[in-house]
């Protein structure tokens, strides 16, 4: 039964069923436990959910980017070429596949903190011609955003652009008077993103025509990296997006010269840690190219499977490095790990 259900997962993974295998139908996989009811939504949104592929528990996924020295996108990877090592020791790979046209659901987060005054109406612009460039209606979605001392959801996963041009314009900076230490110039960024990952892209709640699809998760902070005003720390905030399977991209920007700066050690570590990459525009046009690099980078992925030689469900931290025979300076941007499953008490 374990190899004809890591079978069924890797067959959903590449779509390549041949005609051949008409004979008897596949056992259907248990039933999952019910989901509560749907909220009602509004006319002008389309709800929007989890399309994640519930993979077998001895299987991990794992999507990455590789870029070359010049940061464009690398397509010609082979599955050959390609080694997964957890906790340092190698995998088996079961599937192996770039993979352009996978779901995502994005969460766009704007800092409205004093530091980001006179860089805000650019943020707004360069987000949506984003959002406009990426987006695949019924099949991607967003919701952004916005944080100060407190996290607002502006706008809910939807697939509709209209929908998100008008939250992008409803989105208002107010200047704030008081001193940085007040609750009126205080900054939540980390939970901003914590909140973001734990209740906005973990419980998505919009299906495609092909449920057995992956649905990446991405969150894109526009913030100088500074917090001054959290419940959590950064580490809780890296935990909840990796459980969540959240890729961070971070683009630290706002007034470097009446502030404290941008967090560049931050955002990197935001980053990196959940397979994402930091960038540090210097104006107007930077901006617009790092949105067009986050793009293409999330257009020119892979996708592996494999199954974890480690089969002790102690629910411990597993660390995951990709490593690429033969192709001297390719970057390989992933996840740092994920969680192993726990062992369910029964009653």
């Amino acid at each position: 039964m374990k190899t004809l259900t890591a079978m069924l997962i890797v067959t959903a993974l590449l779509a390549t069923v041949s005609a051949q295998q008409k004979t008897k139908p596949a056992p259907k996989p248990a039933p999952q436990q019910k989901k509560p009811d749907k909220p009602q939504t509004k006319d002008d949104e389309v709800p929007v959910g989890d399309e994640t592929l519930k993979l077998n528990t001895e299987l991990v996924n794992l999507v990455f980017t590789a870029v070359d020295k010049n940061n464009r996108a690398v397509g010609d990877i082979r599955e050959e070429e390609v080694t997964i090592l957890e906790d340092g020791q190698p995998q088996p790979l079961f599937a192996f596949k770039r993979e352009a046209t996978l779901p995502i659901n994005i969460a766009i987060l704007i800092d409205l903190s004093g530091s980001q005054e006179h860089t805000f109406a650019q943020e707004k612009m360069a987000a949506g011609e984003f959002l406009r460039s990426i987006l695949r209606p019924g099949k991607d979605a967003a919701s952004i955003l916005t944080f100060q001392s407190d996290v607002d959801l502006v706008q809910g996963l939807t697939s509709r652009i209209d929908t998100l041009k008008r939250a992008l314009d409803d989105i208002q900076f107010s200047r704030r008077f008081g001193a940085v230490s007040s609750r009126r110039q205080a900054t939540a960024l980390y939970d901003a993103v914590y909140i973001a990952a734990d209740e906005v892209l973990s419980r998505d709640t919009y299906r495609s025509a092909d449920e057995n699809l992956i649905t990446r998760r991405a969150m894109i902070l526009l913030t100088d990296g500074v917090d001054n005003a959290s419940q959590r720390n950064l580490e809780q905030t890296i935990d909840r997006a990796l459980r969540a399977g959240v890729v961070i991209y971070s683009i630290g920007i706002g007034d470097r010269f009446r502030f404290e700066g941008v967090r560049e050690d931050v955002l990197r570590r935001l980053s990196e840690e959940t397979g994402g990459r930091a960038y540090f525009p210097q104006g107007a046009d930077d901006l617009m190219d790092d949105f067009r690099q986050i793009e293409n980078e999330m257009r020119s992925q892979y996708l592996v499977a494999y199954s974890p030689s480690n089969t002790a469900r102690d629910g411990r931290f597993r660390r995951i490095e990709v490593k690429l025979a033969g192709r001297s300076g390719v970057m390989v941007i992933h996840r740092r790990g994920y969680y192993a499953a726990s062992e369910e008490v029964k009653k």
